[in-house]
């Protein structure tokens, strides 16, 4: 399949995260928390659609809404009362959203996001984090994360220089590098960062860093970004700006928005979104956007995740601190170097010895030896992210069976990194 897919698909594969060597398996289906391969082999699936399936494959309460949705059509190109509904569960979870406007992708949102920043400063210059993946848009593929940092690249060929000199970066978790640039550039129209980096493994924000981010970029009148594609739904119902209590002015959300479909959204304080056009002058438009099977299917979602929220959320805590610690023991008993990041329902090992707290640590630890722990892994049944790079996720469909039997996997593997 491979070989014939490389044939008429550059590289293979439809996004490079999707490829490891010597080939990626071609998925057959996928249910709860496993998914399968064509040659039927099944496995724990901990890449969930990289974080968008909280909820599990194949989720009923989504399916049966999706599937009434489709006797009624898939797309209209008018507006639908549906839309205002999903709308209104948006901004119900996220008080920092006054509007809100769907988008179909992450990278679509972060884009009409930091136009909008533009637009309402009337200035040029973004900054943005060492690591941080805000999609594969010229203004942020610039010391990107995810797979352009798993693949080594900073700006891809065919970017504009033009326009990546107008993104600047900093430090993540470093508040002194931001202000001297701040104090050097008068041209910043927005900050945009990843309240969690979820695309340079997982990197989580030390003591008081984004309370500081807000209170410079609010101190010199700079709107922050929130780009919470990953974190927005995953890390709480209202994402990771009401697991700190930090509001930002622009939030970009997808992801576990819609547990598996193709939707996205970004929506913030009413001044700034009032200049989308057609009533203001920053323009978007998508023929896909609002499409009614995607918005069922978010509506759904969102309406699973407020009814169960006081449990899955903990559980999923719960199952995390319990998978990450037993890891923790059983690397330190072999006596790997190595550091476990890990928060609400995520988390990622590195091979390391040295804290993992921004974009030059978590590139310094061993990706060879994390190579060797995915190919173990897929062997033994459990399926991650490929890359170094990505996170590990849980959902609620896994039980205390399947993470004991990852456990058993990542014994066996790191035995064979030891080795």
């Amino acid at each position: 399949m491979f070989s014939n897919a490389k044939k008429i698909i550059p590289s293979g594969v439809n996004s490079p995260v999707r490829y490891f060597e010597p080939y990626p398996f071609f998925t057959k289906k996928a249910n709860g928390a496993y998914i399968w391969d064509e040659d039927n082999n099944r496995y724990i699936d901990f890449c969930n659609g990289y974080g968008a399936l909280l909820l599990g494959h194949r989720r009923k309460e989504i399916i049966n809404s999706v599937s009434t949705q489709l006797s009624k059509g898939t797309l209209y190109c008018t507006p639908t009362e549906a839309e205002i509904e999903l709308s209104k569960l948006i901004i119900e979870n996220f008080p920092s959203i006054d509007k809100v406007r769907l988008v179909n992708t992450g990278g679509e949102a972060t884009l009409t996001a930091i136009r909008l920043a533009r637009g309402f400063t009337k200035k040029k210059k973004i900054i943005k984090f060492e690591g941080c993946y805000h999609g594969a848009h010229d203004s942020v593929l610039v010391k990107a994360g995810s797979g352009s940092a798993h693949n080594g690249i900073s700006v891809s060929d065919g970017g504009l220089d033009e326009v990546s000199k107008n993104t600047l970066v900093a430090e993540y978790n470093n508040i002194e590098d931001l202000e001297k640039i701040i104090k050097k550039n008068k041209d910043i129209a927005g900050v945009i960062v990843e309240p969690i980096l979820a695309n340079m493994g997982l990197i989580l924000p030390e003591k008081n860093f984004l309370y500081e981010l807000r209170k410079i970029t609010k101190e010199n009148d700079i709107p922050l970004i929130f780009d919470e594609v990953v974190t927005g739904f995953r890390v709480a119902p209202g994402g990771a700006q009401q697991h700190f209590g930090i509001q930002p002015d622009i939030t970009t959300l997808a992801k576990a928005l819609s547990n598996g479909f193709t939707i996205s959204a970004v929506g913030g304080r009413k001044e700034i979104m009032d200049l989308l056009s057609p009533g203001g002058k920053v323009y978007q438009a998508s023929t896909f956007a609002g499409n009614p099977v995607s918005v069922s299917a978010a509506i759904s979602s969102i309406k699973t995740i407020n009814k169960i929220k006081n449990k899955i959320y903990s559980k999923l805590e719960r199952y995390n601190l319990f998978f990450s610690t037993a890891l923790d023991d059983m690397a330190t008993d072999m006596r790997i170097p190595h550091q476990i990041n890990f928060t609400a329902s995520m988390l990622q090992f590195f091979f390391t010895n040295m804290p993992v707290v921004n974009y030059k640590t978590s590139k310094k630890a061993d990706a060879k030896k994390f190579q060797i722990l995915f190919k173990t892994l897929l062997k033994q049944g459990i399926f991650i992210a490929p890359s170094q790079f990505e996170v590990v996720f849980l959902s609620d469909a896994h039980s205390e069976t399947n993470l004991n039997r990852a456990l058993d996997a990542y014994h066996a593997a790191l035995k064979s990194v030891k080795n």
